[in-house]
C-alpha cells in the first residue's frame, strides 16, 4: 500500500475510533451511555482525564501514516501485562460529528473473531464484546472510506474500574491521511531517531498456524512450508522490504524459491547499517503441535543506531507470497526498549510472479510490480478468495520479546515488575566463537543439577555436530557443562520455569453430558540452579455436551468435512455427514441428525464467467529427442450463457530430451589425382573432408581416401631416356603450375580466379561452417554464361562439442 508523508492539500476529515474499554460492563456505564442517541454518546463518557496514560495502546498495522481509500486495516487495541479489560466499544466517526446521522460515519467495520467482537443492537454502526470476559487484546479490520475523505483520526477512550481515561495524543491516538493518488504505492513512513541508550537483546518466535484446519481451500498437502526466515536489525538508511517498494534480487529468491543465500548476502553487504543478521530454520510441514516440534525462533540485539527489525519467509509452495515484518521499530519514544510485540501475520505478494494459486506455473510478472498485501477478492481462484470481501484469516503469528538489556539505560519511564524480571535473564557469552564451517544443531536444556544438595554439582547440556566443512579447522566439543547446586542453595533464586504457552482444548471426552477435557504445555527452560521442575504441564476441566442428555441420547462421530458446493457460481447448497458410534441405551431409535445441509455462496455468475477446471498433466514431449514442445489444457465449467470467457484454456511450453545423434557429415569425393607413375604401374588417389564429426551416438566417419591402380605405358630400358623423359614430365608440370597461379584455373569457357582463403568459422564449437569462393576471370565469347560462373565451396569446421 502505498504512503507518502509529504505534505498535500488534504481535505479535512476526522475518524475517532472510540474504543471504551470496560472493566464493569454492567454497572453504571450502561446507564450513561445506552441512551437515546447512544453512537453519539460514546465519547462523550463522563470521568478523570488521565494524561500519558500507556497502559493500553492502540495499532494500526504496518504504522502508516496514510491511507488508501477503499483498503482494509487491521486494527489492535492490547493491554500491558499485567492489565486486561473484559469489554470494548469501537466506532467510526467524522471529524466535528456527533455520530446522530448515518453520514457521520466514516468506513466500515468487518469482524474477524466472532467469539471476540460483534456488532452493537442499539448502534450497528459500532463493534463491542461478543461475551464480557478477561481479555488482553481484540482485532477488526476498518476499510477506509472512498477518495475525497481526508484526513482520519484513530482514538481510544478507556473505561477501567469506573474510571473514564481520556487521551489526545499518545498511545491510544493515530493519524491517518488520504493518500495522494499520484502518488499511489510509495511507502515513506518517516521513522523517529531512537533516543535509547545502550543496547537490548531479543528474541523472535514465530508460530506457523497455515494448516488444512485452517486454510482449507485448495490446501497443499505434500509439499508445504515455511521456507526459512532471513532479516535482521537495522538502521534507518537501509530497507529489507516495505509495502509499496520493489522486491530486490534477494527479496525475489526468497519470495519465488525459498532461498534465503542471497538476501543473507544483500544483509551483509550493508555491514555498517546492520547489526544482527536474523536467521532460523525452515519448517516442514508447515504445522505441527507445538509438543510434536518446537516454533523456530532467533535471537538478536539492537541499539540507538539499528533499532529497526525486519524478516520475511515464504510460505510454499507459492507464486510469491510471503509474511513478515518491516522496519519494526523496538525503541520507544521514551528513550527505552519496547518489552514485547506481538503480531498476526497475513500474506503479502511479492510482485515478481502473477500466479494466483499456491501450484500455479511460473508465470514472471512483467514488468515487476510492488509489494502488496493479499486480499480476498483478488482472483476467484486465489485460495484466500472470499466472495463478500471478508478478511484472510492470519496465517502466522510472531513473537518479539525482549530478554536483555546491557549498558547504562536512560529510559525516561521507570521500569515495571515486568522490565526488570526480563533483564534477569542469564547473560550468555557476547560471541559465539564456533567455527563457520562447523555445523551444529540447537543446544540442548539444561539438564537437571548432579546435586540435590548445597554440595557443588555439575548440569550438561548437548548439540550435534552437522556437519564439518573443513577437515582442517577443529568444531568444539558437543558437550557444555555448568556448576550448580541443589535447590534452594543458590544465592539467587533460580528455581523459576520457562513454560510454553498452552497448548488448545482437547475435545471433549464424550458427545453427550459432562465429560472431561485437556490441554499440554512443555518445559522450554529448566530452572537455572538444576532444581526439577515442578510446575504442572497439563490441565483438565470438565465440558458439557449437550446438557440434555438421557438414555435415549445416542453418541455420534464428529462431523466429516463438506462436500463440494452444489453451484459453481451464485448460492447453493452443500452437506456434511456423521455416523451413529452407539444406539440409546434404552433400545429406542436414534434421533440424532446424521447429515447436515447449508448455503454455501460460489462467485457470483454474472460478474465472474470464467469458472475452470484444473490444468491436465503436461503432454509427453513433441520429439523423441532434443527440443520440443509440449501442452497440457483444462475446461470451461461455467455455461456459455454467463458470458465470454477470456481466459487461456491451453499452455504450451518448450521441453527438452537428451540430444538426438548426428551422424558424421563428408562432402563430395574429389577428381581422382593423375598417376603417381610416368610409366609402368601406379596408383592414383581421391578424397573427401569431414563436414561433421559424429556427435552423440552418431554413425562414425567412413574412409575419407580412396585409391586404384593405373598403368600407363612400358617403361624403356635404358635410364638416360627415361632419366630425360621424368625430367620433361617435371618441367611439365611446374609450367603448368605457374600457370594456373597467374591465370587461375580453366574451365569450359572461361578463365577462373584463384581460391579465396577460407573463411573464419562461424561458430567456437559445436559444428560451424567454412567459405571460399572463386570468381570468373575471363569470358570467352564462344562460352554460354551458364557454364561460366562464380563458384563457392564449404566444409565443416570446429566439430567438437561445446
Amino acid at each position: 500500500m502505498g504512503l507518502s508523508s509529504s505534505p498535500f492539500p488534504w481535505g479535512l476529515l476526522t475518524l475517532a475510533l472510540a474504543l471504551t474499554v470496560l472493566a464493569f460492563p454492567d454497572e453504571t456505564l450502561d446507564k450513561v451511555l445506552k441512551s437515546e442517541g447512544y453512537c453519539s454518546r460514546i465519547l462523550r463518557a463522563q470521568g478523570t482525564r488521565r494524561e500519558g496514560y500507556n497502559e493500553f495502546s492502540l495499532r494500526v498495522e504496518g504504522d502508516p501514516e496514510f491511507y488508501k481509500p477503499g483498503n482494509s486495516y487491521r486494527v489492535t487495541l492490547s493491554a500491558a501485562t499485567p492489565s486486561y479489560f473484559r469489554g470494548f466499544t469501537l466506532i467510526a466517526l467524522k471529524e466535528n460529528k456527533e455520530g446522530d446521522k448515518e453520514e457521520d460515519h466514516a468506513g466500515t467495520f468487518q469482524i474477524i473473531d466472532e467469539e471476540e467482537t460483534q456488532f452493537m443492537s442499539n448502534c450497528p454502526v459500532a463493534v463491542t464484546e461478543s461475551t464480557p470476559r478477561r481479555r488482553t487484546r481484540i482485532q477488526v479490520f476498518w476499510t477506509a472510506p472512498p477518495a475525497g475523505t481526508g484526513c482520519v483520526i484513530l482514538k481510544a477512550s478507556i473505561v477501567q474500574k469506573r474510571i473514564i481515561y481520556f487521551q489526545d495524543e499518545g498511545s491510544l491516538t493515530k493519524k491517518l491521511c488520504e493518500q495522494d493518488s499520484t502518488f499511489d504505492g510509495v511507502t515513506d513512513r518517516p521513522i523517529l531517531d531512537c533516543c535509547a541508550c545502550g543496547t537490548a537483546k531479543y528474541r523472535l518466535t514465530f508460530y506457523g498456524n497455515w494448516s488444512e484446519k485452517t486454510h482449507p481451500k485448495d490446501y497443499p498437502r505434500r509439499a508445504n512450508h515455511w521456507s526459512a526466515i532471513i532479516g535482521g536489525s537495522h538502521s534507518k538508511n537501509y530497507v529489507l522490504w516495505e509495502y509499496g517498494g520493489y522486491a530486490s534480487e534477494g527479496v525475489k529468491q526468497v519470495a519465488e524459491l525459498g532461498s534465503p543465500v542471497k538476501m543473507e548476502e544483500e544483509i551483509r553487504q550493508q555491514s555498517d547499517e546492520v547489526l544482527t543478521v536474523i536467521k532460523a530454520k525452515a519448517q516442514w510441514p508447515a504445522w505441527q503441535p507445538l509438543n510434536v516440534r518446537a516454533a523456530p525462533s532467533a535471537e538478536f540485539s539492537v541499539d540507538r543506531t539499528r533499532h529497526l527489525m525486519s524478516f520475511l519467509t515464504m510460505l510454499g509452495p507459492s507464486p510469491d507470497w510471503n509474511v513478515g515484518l518491516s522496519a519494526e521499530d523496538l525503541c520507544t519514544k521514551e528513550c527505552g526498549w519496547v518489552q514485547k510485540v506481538v503480531q498476526d501475520l497475513i500474506p503479502w505478494d511479492a510482485g515478481t510472479d502473477s500466479g494466483v494459486t499456491y501450484e500455479s506455473p511460473n508465470k514472471p510478472t512483467i514488468p515487476q510490480e510492488k509489494i502488496r498485501p493479499l486480499t480476498s477478492l483478488d482472483h476467484p481462484q486465489s485460495p484466500f478468495y472470499d466472495p463478500e470481501g471478508g478478511s484472510i484469516t492470519q496465517v502466522a503469528r510472531v513473537v518479539i520479546e525482549r530478554i536483555a538489556r546491557k549498558g547504562e539505560q536512560c529510559n525516561i519511564v521507570p521500569d515495571n515488575i515486568d522490565d526488570i524480571v526480563a533483564d534477569l535473564a542469564p547473560e550468555e557469552k557476547d560471541e559465539d566463537d564456533t567455527p563457520e564451517t562447523c555445523i551444529y544443531s540447537n543446544w540442548s536444556p539444561w539438564s537437571a543439577c548432579s546435586s540435590s544438595t548445597c554440595d557443588k554439582g555439575k548440569r550438561m547440556r548437548q548439540r550435534m555436530l552437522k556437519a564439518q566443512l573443513d577437515l582442517s579447522v577443529p568444531c568444539p566439543d558437543t558437550q557444555d557443562f555448568q556448576p550448580c547446586m541443589g535447590p534452594g542453595c543458590s544465592d539467587e533464586d533460580g528455581s523459576t520455569c520457562t513454560m510454553s504457552e498452552w497448548i488448545t482444548w482437547s475435545p471433549c471426552s464424550i458427545s453427550c453430558g459432562i465429560g472431561m477435557r485437556s490441554r499440554e504445555r512443555y518445559v522450554k527452560q529448566f530452572p537455572e540452579d538444576g532444581s526439577v521442575c515442578t510446575v504442572p504441564t497439563e490441565e483438565t476441566e470438565k465440558c458439557t455436551v449437550n446438557e440434555e442428555c438421557s438414555p435415549s441420547s445416542c453418541l455420534t462421530t464428529e462431523w466429516g468435512e463438506w462436500d463440494e458446493c452444489s453451484a459453481t457460481c451464485g448460492m447453493g447448497m452443500r452437506k456434511r455427514h456423521r455416523m451413529i458410534k452407539m444406539s440409546p441405551a434404552d433400545g429406542s431409535m436414534c434421533k440424532a441428525e446424521t447429515s447436515e445441509v447449508e448455503k454455501c455462496m460460489m462467485p457470483e455468475c454474472h460478474t465472474i464467467p470464467c469458472l475452470l477446471s484444473a490444468w491436465s498433466e503436461w503432454s509427453d514431449c513433441s520429439v523423441s529427442c532434443g527440443k520440443g514442445m509440449r501442452t497440457r489444457q483444462r475446461m470451461l465449467k461455467s455455461l456459455a450463457e454467463l458470458g465470454d470467457c477470456n481466459e487461456e484454456l491451453e499452455q504450451v511450453e518448450k521441453c527438452m530430451l537428451p540430444e538426438c545423434p548426428i551422424d558424421c557429415e563428408l562432402t563430395e569425393w574429389s577428381q581422382w589425382s593423375e598417376c603417381n607413375k610416368s610409366c609402368g604401374k601406379g596408383h592414383v588417389i581421391r578424397t573427401r573432408m569431414i563436414k561433421m564429426e559424429p556427435q552423440f551416438g552418431g554413425a562414425p566417419c567412413p574412409e575419407t581416401v580412396q585409391r586404384k591402380k593405373c598403368r600407363i605405358r612400358k617403361c624403356l630400358r635404358n635410364p638416360l631416356i627415361q632419366k630425360m623423359r621424368w625430367r620433361e614430365v617435371r618441367e611439365n608440370r611446374r609450367s603448368e603450375a605457374l600457370k594456373e597461379e597467374a591465370d587461375g584455373e580453366q574451365f569450359p569457357g572461361c578463365r577462373m580466379r584463384p581460391w579465396t582463403a577460407w573463411s573464419e568459422c562461424t561458430k567456437l564449437c559445436g559444428g560451424g561452417i567454412q567459405e571460399r569462393y572463386m570468381t570468373v576471370k575471363k569470358r570467352f565469347k564462344s562460352s554460354q554464361f551458364t557454364s561460366c560462373k562464380d563458384k563457392k565451396e564449404i566444409r565443416a569446421c570446429n566439430v567438437h562439442p561445446c
